[in-house]
């Protein structure tokens, strides 16, 4: 399914059968938020603006590697993606498809990278790494929840970052780690 809206558009792939992505008009620009995530600001992504938007869709997204079938289910309690000797108590998901196709490169694993539409089962809550104890409020529309979360359906048109962005993420990650800022809240 495809949408157009003014110069914007989007791709939503159903899978099983499932889906219908809404949008909405109202498109929310974050460009002018500065958010320092390892050791380099985000603001270095400014030639692309769009990365800080909520999609106009407004689903929330999860990306990851795993291979995951409409229906099924995220559930927290399995180890993290980015600190592998800790247990994840939560879900994470964002508004932001940049922000899912981030995570899903960043994960663990060999699997392609896949960016899942998915939907809470219980409350969702702003994620403290990168909102609310960092920033005023939650200017990355990133979410976590401790119950589980239903996957329903698969974003497949989107933009994967470039290696040379994601060594300088991972080079960043790992100068946090080194100096004892690798803090997270979960």
């Amino acid at each position: 399914m495809t949408g157009h809206d003014e110069n914007v558009s989007f791709h939503f792939q159903s899978i099983g059968g499932y889906g219908a992505c809404g949008k909405t008009r109202e498109r929310v620009h974050n460009g002018s938020a500065t958010v320092l995530r390892g050791g380099f600001s985000v603001a270095n992504m400014a030639e692309t603006p769009e990365r800080f938007e909520v999609h106009e869709s407004g689903a929330l997204f999860h990306g990851t590697r795993a291979d995951l079938q409409v229906g099924e289910y995220l559930v927290p309690g399995h180890q993290s993606n980015y600190r592998p000797e800790h247990t994840a108590n939560y879900i994470y998901m964002t508004k932001v498809l940049d922000g899912a196709v981030l995570a899903a490169e960043m994960a663990r694993g060999d699997g392609r990278c896949r960016v899942y539409i998915v939907e809470p089962q219980g409350p969702v809550e702003d994620d403290p790494n990168v909102t609310d104890k960092k920033f005023p409020g939650n200017p990355t529309h990133s979410y976590r929840s401790d119950r589980p979360v239903q996957v329903i359906g698969e974003m497949t048109d989107w933009e994967p970052h470039s290696p040379e962005y994601l060594q300088r993420f991972r080079e960043g990650l790992e100068v946090l780690r080194r100096e004892g800022r690798a803090v997270l809240y979960d």
